[in-house]
């Protein structure tokens, strides 16, 4: 109960800044452009800078094998959700095929999971998440544009491996287990850039959902099959096979609270670079963010 109520309290102040962001978009504060940088911004150096802090801590046995436990369950949570996503849409033959798939496997991890984390679990939480970032990260670049254009590339496999926040997990883990002593100087901006995540992924959040067309939305009967198995099915799945496992409730409830994210934001990046059907992509997204603010401390209840 406890743990639900924390990840509610926290759900709802990224609301009230998703609602600054909104109100930035209505007042022309921020239009597509400007939003674009922000979200570039996000990608390429808060996002990195706050994984690279997260493993800024004593090398202790502990950290290390809470860290390998959190890959494992990172990498059997994948393996549950693109199982059950294969079968479920093993006969479907839509054009939207791709997007649904997408989305009901990669939730949003980074700009939404990260200040979550961070906000029920502190940094220690934010470390662990690594380990799901890297999966997340990896596949989305790979198996998550194979899905959405119905390409298959091995250049795709070595831009994942670009992917800005795979290169500040490898260089955290050898910050960390190499134990280097870094000045204060270069740690202190670093750590100012990571506290910027929440609002400004919140904003950028607030933003697209000023565009949505709500109405449109709610009679889109696909929209509600995605949330469903996006934001429930999956995620229990998760808890009833992770209830067997004798873990830290840290690493447990950080997978399961990253698994129970809405649909993940670059859904409608490879969307629209790979001329599909980017309006459908931000309304998945959309409506799944909005959906989260209940079911993620809904589903923290069973944990």
């Amino acid at each position: 109960m406890e743990l639900a109520f924390i990840a509610f309290r926290q759900i709802f102040m990224m609301l009230m800044l998703m609602g600054i962001g909104v109100l930035c978009a209505k007042t022309g504060l921020i239009d597509e452009a400007a939003n674009g940088k922000l979200s570039a911004v996000l990608l390429y150096i808060i996002t990195p800078a706050i994984i690279f802090v997260s493993f800024l801590r004593p090398l202790e046995a502990e950290l290390v094998t809470g860290l390998m436990m959190a890959f494992g369950l990172s990498l059997l949570s994948f393996v549950i959700k693109l199982g059950v996503t294969t079968l479920i849409y093993l006969k479907n033959t839509d054009d939207n095929r791709g997007i649904e798939k997408y989305a009901c496997i990669y939730s949003n991890a980074g700009f939404i999971g990260i200040p979550l984390i961070f906000g029920v679990f502190g940094s220690e939480g934010v470390f662990y998440l690594t380990a799901y970032l890297f999966f997340a990260n990896f596949l989305q670049w790979t198996h998550g544009i194979m899905a959405i254009s119905g390409q298959m590339s091995f250049s795709f496999f070595t831009r994942a491996l670009r992917s800005p926040a795979i290169i500040a997990s490898v260089i955290g883990f050898i910050v960390f287990f190499l134990q280097v002593d870094m000045p204060d100087l270069i740690i202190d901006p670093i750590r100012m850039l990571s506290d910027a995540n929440a609002p400004l992924a919140m904003i950028v959040a607030g933003f697209a959902l000023s565009k949505a067309d709500i109405r449109k939305i709610l009679i889109n009967p696909n929209i509600y099959k995605v949330a469903f198995i996006r934001l429930l099915l999956l995620p229990l799945l998760v808890i009833g096979l992770f209830s067997f496992f004798n873990v830290p409730m840290i690493i447990i409830g950080t997978v399961v609270i990253l698994t129970a994210c809405p649909v993940a934001i670059n859904i409608v990046m490879f969307a629209y670079q790979y001329e599909k059907n980017d309006t459908f992509a931000t309304e998945l997204m959309i409506f799944t963010t909005i959906l989260s603010i209940v079911t993620i401390p809904l589903l923290l209840l069973f944990i």
